[in-house]
């Protein structure tokens, strides 16, 4: 049984950081962030399990913030449309490589998404979050962040 030495260099973790200021959106970033980070931590047993739980959020994800872009006519929809379509595509490709017994590129996707994720949420998420927050509550989100670690709070106090 092989278990979870092949993780990231840099793992993916829910912290402050990934906060959008929408709370729908935040509750399913950090459902993402768990069910990567379960996929992540999977032996070969539980592999299987953690693609689907995987392959079940992002379709939730994606066609709940393809809903709210459809809903509010967001200028944008299509690039982020298509980034989500292209992740589905992968996931397609990895879910039929596995069927043929290959755990590594089950791996190798999860350590991919960990990579991906940030910059789509610090890039078109963050968008759209801002773009949810004006047309429902009249204004950009205000985010509240927790100093992240010990080292910027080190560097903050001594300015």
């Amino acid at each position: 049984m092989q278990t979870a030495s092949h993780l990231p260099a840099i793992p993916l973790v829910w912290n402050d950081s990934l906060l959008l200021g929408y709370d729908p959106m935040d509750a399913s970033h950090r459902e993402f962030v768990e069910v990567v980070t379960a996929l992540m931590n999977a032996t070969d047993d539980q592999l299987g399990a953690s693609l689907e739980l995987v392959e079940r959020h992002l379709l939730e994800h994606f066609n709940t913030e393809d809903r709210w872009m459809a809903e509010t006519d967001y200028p944008a929809r299509e690039c982020h449309v298509n980034e989500h379509a292209a992740v589905l595509r992968s996931l397609l490709q990895v879910k039929e490589l596995w069927s043929e017994g290959d755990a590594a590129i089950v791996r190798r996707f999860g350590s991919e998404l960990c990579q991906w994720f940030p910059g789509h949420a610090d890039y078109l998420d963050s968008a759209l979050s801002h773009w949810m927050s004006k047309i429902r509550m009249g204004g950009k989100p205000v985010v509240v962040r927790r100093k992240l670690s010990f080292a910027e709070h080190s560097i903050s106090e001594t300015k």
